[in-house]
């Protein structure tokens, strides 16, 4: 390579400016500020590392008296071998961030003039250019609140910087061979990965890494450094899709292990998960109704075997239809740095209001009040038909989570995105498969019992879990909206009520035209639910002693030495609540609780908390519910089954 100067008032090949998430940091307080830097096309700016060439970022503060900067905190790097030379580096836009301690004792509207000096060097795969850039910005002292339009961009900033492993590593280097054992879960997802030492020492950069799994670790075997070092090791574990998590190894023994497994195996284990977990979704109380009575529309006379196929086949592409469209959302989403996982839009009020207005429909069509016109519900509905009730059941699923969900959607946010979708299409599939069954295997149809008067009464009593679950649905509405909420939710009801009662009083009356008034009362129930808008939080009953969830308190509480029991759920998480009642919040527990000292924290999700969503995919969930065990002295918490019996956490304390 070919070392240039940068002539004077040339641009820069980094464009880099100085972000503050909040421009009103508090006194006394801590700001995070952000290097946004993006490199030029065909330039490349280098990791704190900089590998067999290059130069990290070095800076030089200008700050107020009392002000201090922390440790640069680089993202998760990319490799380039120029030459048989590697280099960690980035050639994409990226952010390095640093904490600022503000001092203390400033009053509110003093301004803080920060200042600071970047020197690095930058490249292309055949000259380097050394870049200076002095950035600056002015802070205001203020109440210490982040800016909302800085809060996304720092959420993804945050989220491509190594996450803490939370367990030490073991190195290993013996006969030019290094080999570092990661302590790792069998079940969860990597996709490539790849060590990135933090200094030299440890492995010789350009040599290809080995990564094999073997029960709960990785271990990663490569070229041993010409002059290793002893002693501690650092770096970064790249999981994949620019993720990683951050390694402390000590010297020890490794054992090798035998082979290795990709992405798209970790991606079939997940794809069986997930249709193991969709499967059982079936049996939810918002789910049953629509698939029994669709299966019970395969029973009346005149249906052919093609037919038949043909409304199976729909029902379930609607079904995958919407489980892949929720998926690509949400992972476009976090691509964006959000901070939501699956159900994510049941954090909406507005979505809670649509969603009660729909079940609420569709128990009132059960009962009886009216009829729904062509094409009718769970009826002879042709495949049009079949098709919007399959993605009306995936729709109305997604406040379930159950046995096997948990850790395939987990999979579906760390893989690539085909596999991921995959995952997300293995859900859906799930769903369908029993209504599949019914239509492809004649044997299974036969068995259904043929239609009568009965069948009335079936679809009444089938109105009962879905009014349960329209009242389940206006609870967590009261929790997301408040009181005043509520109150629109009820107006909402009150003219799809009327809507639809005087439409079935016309049809029962055989009048043209039936469906006049709920042509006026639905719009007007939407109108209403458009309304809902996010209202001071409602306190949810927990535990008697827990303590809302933070990492703070949980770091301190390990550090007494104290067992902990965390869980996190959401309101409208129907396997959260189920699990609060019969097991959680259950006398048994409590008492074993309190006899071995278990500290309770509670996560509460309903409103998205971006930090507890980042809490919750750094366990390797996509969602709720989320049960972790941390016992006094252990590295990591033991992640606790989906569905909890009282037996299963009183003995806790005692394991």
């Amino acid at each position: 390579m070919t070392l240039l100067a940068l002539p004077a008032g040339a641009a820069p090949h980094v464009a880099m400016r100085l972000v503050a998430e909040t421009a009103r940091p508090a006194a006394g307080g801590t700001v995070t500020l952000a290097f946004d830097a993006a490199p030029a096309p065909g330039w490349h700016a280098y990791w704190q590392n900089p590998g067999d060439a290059g130069v990290g970022t070095r800076l030089e503060w200008h700050l107020p008296p009392g002000a201090t900067a922390g440790e640069l905190r680089y993202p998760v790097p990319q490799r380039l071998l120029i030459a048989g030379l590697m280099n960690y580096v980035f050639e994409r836009p990226f952010a390095m961030l640093v904490d600022l301690k503000v001092p203390a004792g400033l009053t509110a509207g003093a301004r803080l003039p920060i200042a600071v000096k970047a020197d690095y060097l930058v490249c292309t795969n055949d000259l380097c250019v050394p870049e200076t850039q002095t950035l600056e910005t002015v802070l205001t002292i203020g109440d210490g609140a982040p800016d909302p339009a800085s809060a996304a961009r720092f959420d993804a900033w945050r989220r491509a910087l190594p996450q803490p492993l939370g367990a030490t590593a073991t190195w290993q280097a013996s006969g030019g061979t290094f080999r570092l054992g990661v302590p790792f879960p069998a079940d969860a997802p990597v996709n490539q990965p790849y060590f990135y030492p933090a200094a030299t020492g440890a492995v010789d950069f350009a040599a290809p890494q080995k990564v094999a799994r073997d029960g709960d670790r990785l271990v990663i075997e490569t070229k041993a450094a010409a002059t290793p070092v002893n002693g501690r090791i650092e770096g970064v574990l790249a999981t994949g899709d620019g993720r990683g998590l951050a390694i402390v190894a000590e010297p020890g023994n490794v054992a090798p292990a035998a082979g290795g497994e990709g992405a798209w195996g970790a991606a079939l284990a997940a794809f069986a998960g997930a249709v193991l977990g969709g499967l059982l979704l079936n049996i939810m109380p918002c789910v049953f109704p629509i698939l029994s009575l669709k299966a019970l529309s395969l029973a009346r006379a005149g249906e052919t075997e093609r037919g038949t196929r043909r409304e199976a086949v729909a029902y379930a592409a609607g079904v995958v239809v919407v489980c892949l469209a929720l998926g690509g959302t949400l992972l476009a989403l976090r691509a964006g740095g959000a901070a939501v996982g699956w159900a994510f839009q049941l954090q909406d009020p507005r979505v809670i209001g649509a969603l009660l207005l729909l079940v609420a429909g569709i128990a009132l069509n059960l009962a009886g009040l009216f009829e729904l016109p062509t094409p009718r519900f769970a009826g002879r509905s042709g495949t049009t038909g079949a098709f919007a009730t399959g993605a009306l059941a995936a729709f109305i699923a997604t406040p379930c989570s159950g046995p096997f969900m948990g850790a395939a959607l987990g999979a579906a946010l760390v893989l690539p995105t085909v596999a991921a979708l995959m995952i997300f299409a293995g859900l859906g599939f799930g769903i369908a498969l029993p209504f599949l069954l019914i239509g492809f295997v004649p044997a299974l149809r036969r068995r259904l019992p043929k239609p009568g008067a009965w069948l009335a009464r079936v679809r009444r009593i089938l109105s009962l879990p879905m009014f349960l679950t329209a009242l389940a649905l206006g609870w967590v509405l009261w929790r997301q909206a408040g009181s005043v909420g509520l109150m629109l939710a009820l107006i909402a009801l009150a003219l799809l009520l009327v809507g639809l009662w005087l439409t079935g009083l016309a049809q029962r009356a055989g009048r043209g035209r039936a469906w006049w008034p709920a042509l006026i009362g639905v719009p007007g129930a939407l109108v209403a639910a458009a309304l809902l808008h996010p209202g001071a939080a409602t306190p949810a009953a927990a535990v008697a002693g827990a303590q809302p969830f933070s990492e703070a308190r949980l770091a301190a509480l390990r550090a007494q030495g104290r067992p902990v029991f965390a869980y996190f759920t959401a309101d409208w998480c129907l396997t959260c609540k189920v699990n609060e009642k019969t097991s959680i919040e259950t006398e048994k527990v409590a008492r074993a609780f309190r006899h071995g000292k278990v500290a309770v924290l509670v996560g509460d999700w309903t409103d998205g908390n971006p930090a507890l969503g980042r809490f919750i995919e750094a366990n390797n969930r996509a969602g709720v519910p989320l049960y972790l065990w941390y016992a006094p002295g252990a590295p990591a918490p033991r992640v606790l089954p989906q569905l909890l019996t009282p037996d299963m956490l009183a003995a806790l304390p005692g394991a």
